[in-house]
């Protein structure tokens, strides 16, 4: 859409909203309220959220244990990094396997232009390594998905489409208290047009954990927008998942037979693979800021 259509298409919406009779039909209007944060967002442009917070997630893709344990290595360098920037972070769920790794984990980070920050960082990331794992020893290979996406604040039910969202209920488990486990607060969210699904389980009540959940839902149909208006410009396909596995990485973090973290998309090519784990990101980071 050019910039006169865009113009045009907000115009009609907010004139349509001077109209006296606007809220006669309660489900148009707030359609056309959605429609209109929509067409704004994107006159706006993807920078409007670098300046603020983000949410992560790093999800296990093939490589079973070595692959799970990866996910953990991530999250760790990941928050040695955020330490290192003075920021704060926060776990909104995760799910852990009995050797210490993750099937998958999503926490909060929050500090000035997180987003602008980290945004680059989010693609499928290779291991290669000899297997702590395997008892003959063998160099092994996995991977792991991390996804950045800005952290909405308030964002309602309506918000998104009621029909295009299927809520599920579950009892959180962990710390908190002796009703912990008795109670479904935990909250799962599925788009069910792109199947993207979210799960919050930090809060102590259902409509807490169900409202930051909305919240990440929103932040990651933003990123998936974001990411196929960037494809359809560069005359590439639109997929509706991300293949965690050979040939879609982006970086590389070998251990054996030799050592060195290199970022596919930039070349950036660090040796020093314990200061790289230990949260230095930095060359890595301003290099993306020309991707």
């Amino acid at each position: 859409m050019d910039k006169e259509a865009l113009e045009m298409q907000i115009k009609t919406i907010e004139d349509q909203m001077a109209q006296a009779d606007f809220w006669n039909d309660k489900d148009k209007a707030q359609a056309a309220i959605r429609e209109l944060q929509e067409l704004k967002e994107k006159r706006e442009g993807a920078g409007k959220y670098d300046k603020g917070n983000a949410v992560m997630s790093i999800l296990s893709g093939a490589g079973g244990d070595d692959a799970e344990d990866f996910s953990n290595i991530l999250f760790e360098m990941y928050r040695k990094f955020v330490a290192k920037k003075g920021w704060q972070a926060s776990i909104v769920h995760e799910n852990k396997n009995d050797h210490g790794g993750y099937r998958n984990i999503t926490f909060e980070i929050i500090g000035k232009g997180t987003y602008g920050t980290l945004r680059n960082e989010s693609g499928v990331h290779r291991l290669v390594r000899i297997s702590p794992f395997n008892a003959k020893q063998m160099r092994h290979t996995s991977f792991s998905l991390v996804e950045v996406i800005p952290k909405f604040e308030k964002v309602l039910e309506t918000d998104i489409p009621p029909d295009q969202v299927r809520v599920e209920l579950s009892k959180a488990g962990g710390p908190g208290g002796q009703n912990v486990n008795k109670r479904e607060t935990a909250v799962r969210l599925v788009h069910i047009p792109t199947n993207i699904s979210v799960h919050v389980a930090s809060e102590r009540s259902q409509a807490q954990n169900k409202e930051k959940a909305f919240a990440l839902l929103k932040g990651k149909l933003f990123k998936k927008e974001e990411e196929d208006q960037k494809k359809k410009a560069a005359g590439m396909a639109v997929s509706s998942t991300t293949d965690i596995e050979w040939g879609s990485q982006i970086r590389s973090y070998v251990f054996h037979p030799y050592k060195m973290v290199k970022d596919h998309r930039t070349n950036v090519e660090v040796h020093n693979v314990d200061k790289v784990l230990d949260g230095d990101l930095d060359e890595f980071i301003e290099a993306e800021k020309e991707l």
